[in-house]
């Protein structure tokens, strides 16, 4: 991880941060309100349920509990959490903390260090999260323990990472753009309960597992592709041919 002394222009800014909390969900009618309430209004400005198409009343439980859906655009930083229940928002203030002071550009929420609640996740998640790690560190120097949702980036730096996945591999490909980069990324322990209620689109069956991992490492290889020394080569090629 990076790290760096906050400068004075950095925590003048910090002091006036406007913190903007995002929740992507699809079905979680069961869990959403209560995750919406739960978020520390003392840190927070807004609360934005992005959400994904649901069949069932979570966008309307999420208006009604106080958030907004789907509307980013006025924040300094932005948390992204779960709706299932299953991050702490009480995170949230040690997400923010680095980045309002001025230190980091991107912090993630690791539940490989964290403490978790028994049957909270599965071990492949766990290993995938390790896995995906020892190979960012390969790429890029930077060591991640885990691809949690609970992690919050200064929306400026979000922007400039252009990012294009839009399923799974999603987490993934945000925490391989920030490492290449050059942010300055942090990692800390969070704790991980179990969902609130409705089932894991990932880890709650065999096909949504299958799913998801195949997007993860087709993500993994798309991005790391784009700075391989095969790729470069390549550009570098088209680029002479061009200029003859």
């Amino acid at each position: 991880m990076t790290d760096a002394a906050p400068g004075n222009g950095a925590a003048r800014e910090a002091a006036a941060s406007r913190i903007v909390v995002v929740i992507p969900t699809l079905d979680e009618e069961q869990s959403i309100a209560e995750v919406v309430r739960s978020i520390p209004r003392a840190i927070v400005s807004r609360v934005i349920v992005a959400d994904g198409g649901s069949r069932d009343a979570t966008a309307a439980r999420a208006k009604a509990a106080g958030a907004d859906v789907n509307d980013a655009e006025e924040a300094d930083i932005v948390v992204f959490m779960d709706g299932d229940g299953a991050d702490d928002p009480r995170s949230i203030a040690a997400l923010v903390e680095p980045i309002r002071s001025g230190g980091c550009d991107f912090v993630l929420g690791s539940r490989a260090r964290g403490k978790r609640e028994e049957g909270s996740i599965a071990w492949h998640q766990l290993a995938a999260g390790r896995l995906a790690g020892w190979g960012m560190r390969l790429l890029y120097g930077v060591s991640y323990t885990d691809m949690s949702a609970l992690r919050a980036i200064r929306r400026q730096a979000l922007l400039e990472l252009a990012m294009r996945e839009l399923t799974y591999g999603w987490n993934l490909e945000m925490q391989m753009r920030a490492a290449r980069a050059g942010l300055r990324i942090l990692e800390i322990a969070v704790d991980y309960r179990r969902r609130r209620g409705g089932n894991s689109k990932v880890a709650g069956s065999l096909t949504g597992t299958i799913r998801a991992g195949a997007r993860i490492i087709a993500t993994f290889a798309r991005v790391a592709s784009e700075t391989s020394p095969w790729r470069r080569g390549r550009d570098r090629q088209r680029e002479l041919s061009n200029v003859r």
